[in-house]
């Protein structure tokens, strides 16, 4: 079984079809199909069920999907391992971020990253802060910024605390309240609310604040991204609570000091495993040291 036929199987398993998959690994179609053929005939099995329409995996397939797509980050893993002996690093590095990660500047780390290690190459992936320490723990990223309750610590990994920053209120530059120097949980009770998902880290800071308080609130709004909050906010149909740290990204909104509101700190977390050489370099430029304990 060679790396190149995993390679192959693990494209067509992401584009769903030869001919993206051929053309994603820079490869004629016919050489795809054939090497995968190959392998299937060694396994005694079909990795795909093909039809004019579309190409999906049987049961087989996706057995082998998950071992061969960690056959691969081994081999990557080695490679960046023997670079990096020799004074070069090179390879990957997965980051998670929270869609409001503000304690560190990320486009402007990524420059000065891409600067040092031209050789690295960089996947971003969003999500919730507990998806992304899951995927820390699996070992499907590398590192993640996550922004969690007061309290609250991520479990299973290493990291730092990187920052705490109080929640604001966010409203229309046109909302009686933005004319306010403060305001208070119980006034913004009356109010209608974007906010994320329920259950999700973002909305249970707020969650917790209005409950400890004894008070309701209406969520009119669920939504995944501050950004499409804010639009909703700027069209007068809520309001919201968000990291003071992060609203000044978000324009054509007024924020207002919340006197009792709810606050969350941000953390850096990454594998208690051990990091790949480009991880680590990530962490130096960072500025965080990779001896740093327990998040």
């Amino acid at each position: 079984m060679e790396l190149q036929q995993m390679r192959y199987v693990v494209a067509v398993a992401e584009t769903g079809s030869f001919t993206k998959a051929a053309r994603q690994c820079l490869v004629v179609q016919s050489a795809l199909s054939h090497q995968i053929a190959r392998l299937e005939r060694s396994l005694g099995a079909r990795l795909f069920e093909r039809t004019s329409r579309s190409v999906r995996l049987t049961p087989a397939g996706a057995a082998f999907l998950p071992s061969a797509r960690q056959c691969l980050d081994l081999a990557e893993r080695a490679a960046a391992e023997v670079a990096a002996a020799v004074g070069e690093v090179r390879g990957r590095v997965v980051v998670g971020v929270i869609p409001t990660v503000a304690a560190v500047d990320l486009p402007a780390a990524l420059k000065v990253f891409r600067e040092r290690y031209p050789q690295v190459r960089v996947a971003l992936r969003m999500q919730s802060s507990y998806e992304l320490v899951d995927q820390v723990r699996q070992g499907g990223l590398d590192l993640a910024f996550l922004g969690l309750p007061l309290g609250v610590r991520p479990e299973g990994v290493r990291g730092r605390q990187l920052a705490r920053d109080e929640h604001v209120a966010v409203m229309a530059p046109e909302h009686p309240l933005a004319r306010q120097e403060s305001t208070n949980l119980r006034t913004l009770a009356e109010e209608l609310f974007a906010d994320f998902p329920a259950g999700s880290p973002g909305r249970t800071q707020s969650d917790q604040a209005f409950s400890i308080a004894g008070l309701h609130r209406e969520v009119a709004f669920e939504v995944t991204t501050a950004e499409l909050m804010a639009g909703l906010i700027r069209e007068g149909l809520a309001v919201a609570v968000l990291p003071s740290r992060y609203t000044p990204r978000l324009s054509g909104v007024v924020t207002v000091p919340i006197v009792d509101g709810p606050s969350r700190v941000e953390h850096l977390v990454w594998s208690a495993g051990g990091l790949t050489p480009a991880a680590a370099a990530f962490l130096e430029v960072l500025g965080v040291p990779e001896t740093v304990g327990g998040a």
